[in-house]
């Protein structure tokens, strides 16, 4: 298992629609590449509004193959160009192995 985890770090003037990203982005990212082996996308919102992130995202893949197909494939633009439809923050992203 392969996780694929997004984070999105608040920094002054930044913005961050949660009911866009939670609603849509991530249906749409499920959408796109399960086909991939993506099995499982969570979006993890904090219930603080001070905390040091707007959301964190944790994608979980098959394994690291079918990550890379997921990132190289034709709908990765689509995901990708979804971002700056409910944010304005540069996201982080961190590829993680379970151990």
């Amino acid at each position: 298992m392969t996780s694929f985890v997004v984070t999105y770090p608040v920094s002054d003037g930044t913005s961050f629609d949660a009911d866009y990203y939670t609603a849509t982005h991530i249906p749409l990212v499920r959408e796109k590449w399960s086909q991939y082996g993506l099995t499982s996308a969570t979006a993890l919102i904090p219930v603080d509004p001070a905390a040091a992130y707007a959301a964190i995202a944790i994608l979980e893949f098959a394994d690291g193959a079918a990550l890379d197909r997921a990132m190289t494939s034709p709908e990765a633009a689509e995901v990708f160009g979804d971002v700056a439809k409910f944010t304005t923050i540069a996201p982080v992203a961190v590829r993680c192995e379970a151990r």
